[in-house]
């Protein structure tokens, strides 16, 4: 089973940019839906943005689809998230999260993902 493990997080002004890697430590992404959410101090974890198990095409939350990119290198082992134009509402804690799940070839729940990252904080200053 395919174990992730996040990188990159750290402390950015507002307007700033920053790149969170997601490694697989065992094995690879392939035939996994990989994706980002992130935790805010008292809310709910949200889906931030996702590369489908089935053709690799990616897909976004709606607060971020004009800012933060997903892309995965060529060897699928590592997913990255380009987050550009950051906000101070988007600190949070980012975690990445692997899927099996096959109901759904884009899945944005976090009952759909199975594999987890330990997570990483990222802190937008104003």
């Amino acid at each position: 089973q395919v174990q992730l493990v996040e990188t990159g997080g750290g402390l950015v002004q507002a307007g700033g940019s920053l790149r969170l890697s997601c490694a697989a430590s065992k094995g690879t992404f392939a035939n996994y839906a990989v994706a980002w959410f992130r935790q805010a101090p008292g809310k709910e974890r949200e889906f931030v943005a996702g590369i489908s198990w089935s053709d690799g095409s990616t897909y976004y939350g709606t607060s971020v689809y004009d800012r933060f990119t997903i892309y995965r290198d060529n060897a699928q082992i590592t997913v990255y998230l380009q987050m550009d134009g950051l906000k101070p509402e988007d600190t949070a804690v980012y975690y990445c999260a692997a899927s099996l799940f096959r109901l759904t070839t884009t899945p944005r729940r976090t009952a759909d993902f199975g594999f987890w990252g330990q997570g990483t904080q990222v802190t937008v200053s104003s």
